[in-house]
């Protein structure tokens, strides 16, 4: 593990929204966030190629890239929703144990970090926002309800790659958490780390009126956790304020 200031290791596949992490790097102060790309044979929202973008050699090879770039790691994310709910509970688990044995330091994935973070704030009833087809969301809703977090309602965008989740602008990101959302639901979870929400993160908590929790946000949340820097922080919405 390295010294002072904490290196969290991102494995993102692909390229669309992975600039979140160079900026909320920029805005911690206090982090490293290094970022490899892992192989995306295809990039497509579909479960066959999921399965693929998230196979372990694919994410061994990321892990050994991004340890070769950074040095030495105090901790590392897949940072992949649909690249790991898609294997299943015990299949995502599989996937993140098989990581941490090739990184050497604590390991999880987005979907992982999704629960943990419902986990911190309470949250057993929730809304998503999922950019994906509704087979691949509804995927997601199983994952959640392994965890007991129930799904109250779904809102699939049904668009089929990441490419173009990356291009939606903000006030688009904005809207759709919003409509998203249920009366009933103590959060709202968008799922999708191919969707640009570093800078929105107050604004979509302000927006809704409740905690959303966004990919990219828990990704880094999970990350720095697992280092042992899980401190309140401002500007990274409701789950870094502690709230």
């Amino acid at each position: 593990m390295s010294t002072g200031t904490p290196t969290v290791g991102i494995l993102y596949p692909g390229f669309s929204a992975e600039d979140d992490y160079p900026r909320a790097e920029q805005l911690l102060g206090d982090a490293r966030l290094p970022l490899v790309h892992t192989l995306m044979r295809e990039d497509a929202h579909r479960v066959d190629a999921l399965l693929d973008v998230g196979g372990d050699e694919i994410l061994a090879d990321g892990a050994r890239a991004v340890a070769e770039q950074a040095g030495p790691l105090d901790s590392i994310i897949w940072a992949c929703t649909s690249g790991s709910f898609v294997f299943g509970w015990d299949g995502a688990a599989a996937q993140v144990d098989a990581l941490r044995k090739v990184a050497g330091v604590p390991a999880s994935s987005t979907s992982f970090a999704f629960v943990d973070a419902c986990r911190r704030l309470g949250v057993t009833r929730v809304a998503v926002g999922a950019t994906y087809p509704d087979d691949v969301a509804q995927r997601f809703v199983e994952f959640l309800g392994k965890a007991g977090i129930t799904v109250l309602t779904l809102s699939a965008r049904g668009i089929v790659t990441a490419a173009e989740v990356g291009t939606l602008p903000g006030d688009l990101v904005l809207d759709f958490a919003a409509a998203a959302d249920h009366a009933d639901a103590q959060a709202v979870l968008l799922p999708d780390t191919a969707l640009h929400t570093v800078d929105l993160l107050d604004a979509l908590d302000a927006r809704v009126g409740k905690p959303v929790l966004t990919a990219n946000q828990v990704s880094i949340w999970q990350g720095l956790r697992l280092a042992g820097q899980d401190e309140r922080r401002n500007g990274f919405g409701a789950l870094f304020a502690g709230n």
